[in-house]
């Protein structure tokens, strides 16, 4: 991942100041039309596309990650804007994002981290994540800590979100949830021809 010194200035002003660096925030990243558009692509993919995994389903495009690489396939023209948009804001050290997980979460559906929710001594903050904003970690922050997501129906803001004010909340607030669909944007390093995934010479 880029180093903070790598990232576009334009996203300075965004920074989540009481985060582990490196995390931005930018709210209405994209305009209503955009967010209109991007659900009816992903909702227009064919049936086969989704994966339902606990608590989310997912669509995989750019290629399916292999501990030998990841055989890479052309991202469709909707998302090819957004990765290029968003490469070039510097979020991935100069590289182009090559790969996006759609993950859509129902009201009580979330990501466990792999750490038991009442082992609170290793909750860090939480983010309050607006619809059409956009996050982005890095550094420490994408390369140390574990993320989640609780299945809760209902959130209640605290002192704890580290991006509050960024994101118009306050503290005490109730966010009652809906249908959340989220765009994971990356760029996987590590990629092969077909012939190297198959065995060919």
């Amino acid at each position: 991942m880029a180093k903070p010194c790598e990232v576009s200035e334009d996203l300075d002003e965004y920074a989540v100041k009481d985060a582990p660096p490196t995390v931005y925030y930018v709210p209405d990243f994209i305009t209503e039309a955009e967010e209109e558009y991007l659900l009816q692509q992903v909702y227009r993919a064919p049936k086969p596309k989704w994966t339902q995994l606990s608590g989310r389903r997912l669509q995989n495009w750019g290629g399916l990650p292999h501990p030998k690489g990841m055989l890479a396939e052309k991202l469709p023209d909707w998302l090819l804007k957004y990765t290029e948009k968003i490469s070039a804001l510097g979020a991935f050290a100069g590289k182009t994002a090559n790969h996006v997980l759609v993950n859509e979460y129902k009201p009580e559906e979330g990501i466990m981290t792999g750490v038991p929710q009442t082992e609170e001594s290793r909750y860090v903050l939480s983010l309050l994540l607006r619809r059409r904003s956009l996050l982005i970690l890095q550094g420490e922050m994408y390369e140390r800590y574990l993320h989640g997501i609780r299945g809760v129906a209902v959130d209640t803001l605290t002192e704890r979100v580290a991006n509050l004010s960024a994101a118009g909340g306050q503290v005490g607030e109730t966010l009652t949830r809906g249908t959340r669909v989220s765009l994971t944007i990356r760029h996987v390093p590590k990629v092969c021809r077909a012939n190297l995934l198959l065995g060919r010479k």
